[in-house]
């Protein structure tokens, strides 16, 4: 495969269009949505693909399904933005336009691919697909949502999937490598006691500084250009200045785009706990999250979809995109031998910050790049 040169027609429709995406991107933007509360977005998008002639369904993992072609055709490309952001809001979000710039937490993250998505599924309504496109706006794409849209999917799909497109992030990378984690609760409980007439007692808080720092001594594996990384990235506990803490519990991570160094990394923690057990504290570990790292992909289909994915970017968003690894929805297909890529139709920054902007006008080239790729599985 490789980036298809699009028609006048097509340019034309992702110029003319661009009014309406970001009208459509502020209204997305004023709809929350926390991993695992996208009901009303999901409600949203799906309303809008049964009103603009698409047929649509929301399922069990509140992700919004857009099929085209799949009774027809045994295989499928899914193509996929997620809706979920990463902000715990419940109420809209403040936006402001200033300097050429949209400014709104979660506005590129991932609400511009999503609105992205959904105007060129539209403009491809008409289309004659070469094989089954799943259109899907997913969920519980960040933090501790697991990936839970993108496992239903691929549950439902998997051994129908050939290749796979996540459009999350901007214009200037792809991501077509794995990064893997493994993500915990640990929860310390003592005694506890008065800090004046129980002193001596054992102290929770202690406990986890402990682990904290035996954990951060803790010597990474290699594995040729892996990276690993690990993270305390919540810690809390305790009662008052003047009682020895009960309870403390942190949320620990470790990251590694290499599944031996994952699994390594496994094993030190659980070395690091026995090292420091005691026999007047417990130490509970509760699994929140695991994100797989990649499996055996053919490398040549990989290949020809990242080179695809960097033309396109290079073709039409003027970008010099670097193939790169992360941790996005492509990790569950990766994982599943499917050949995947994910990157994004905007240019901005402060992603996860309650500063986060885009350049609304970098949304036509981004979207002209998109559909560059996805065109390889319409017919002309």
């Amino acid at each position: 495969m490789e980036a298809v040169t699009l028609s006048v027609a097509a340019i034309e429709a992702v110029e003319g269009m661009q009014e309406e995406t970001i009208a459509l991107l502020k209204t997305l933007c004023a709809i929350p949505a926390p991993s695992h509360r996208e009901e009303r977005r999901a409600a949203f998008v799906r309303d809008w693909f049964v009103s603009n002639g698409m047929q649509a369904e929301i399922d069990e993992a509140l992700n919004v399904r857009c099929p085209m072609g799949l009774e027809a055709h045994e295989d499928i490309v899914v193509v996929m933005a997620h809706t979920d952001t990463v902000f715990p809001d419940l109420e809209p979000m403040p936006m402001r336009e200033e300097g050429g710039r949209l400014y709104c937490p979660g506005v590129g993250d991932d609400t511009a691919n999503l609105a992205a998505l959904m105007m060129l599924a539209r403009w491809l309504r008409d289309k004659k697909p070469r094989c089954g496109v799943l259109f899907v706006a997913n969920s519980c794409e960040e933090g501790l949502g697991n990936l839970k849209g993108c496992k239903a999917i691929m549950k439902a799909y998997g051994p129908r999937v050939k290749a796979f497109v996540s459009l999350d992030g901007g214009v200037e990378h792809v991501c077509a490598k794995a990064v893997g984690s493994c993500r915990y609760r640990i929860t310390a409980r003592t005694k506890g006691g008065h800090s004046f007439a129980s002193f001596g007692n054992r102290n929770a808080i202690a406990v986890l500084a402990e682990l904290v720092t035996a954990l951060y001594a803790q010597t990474v594996p290699q594995n040729g250009d892996s990276l690993t990384t690990y993270n305390v990235g919540v810690i809390s506990g305790g009662t008052s200045v003047n009682t020895i803490a009960q309870q403390a519990e942190m949320l620990y991570e470790y990251r590694s785009d290499d599944a031996d160094c994952l699994a390594a990394m496994g094993s030190q923690m659980q070395r690091i706990l026995a090292e420091h057990a005691h026999e007047d504290a417990r130490v509970e570990v509760e699994l929140l999250g695991i994100r797989p790292c990649a499996g055996k992909v053919d490398p040549d289909a990989q290949s020809a979809l990242e080179n695809a994915g960097c033309a396109a970017l290079r073709r039409y968003a003027g970008s010099v995109p670097m193939i790169c690894s992360g941790s996005t929805d492509c990790n569950i297909p990766l994982s599943m031998g499917i050949p995947s890529i994910c990157f994004g139709v905007y240019r901005g920054e402060g992603e996860h910050t309650r500063e986060e902007w885009i350049e609304p006008a970098s949304l036509e080239s981004g979207m002209k790049a998109a559909l560059s790729v996805i065109l390889n599985w319409f017919e002309a």
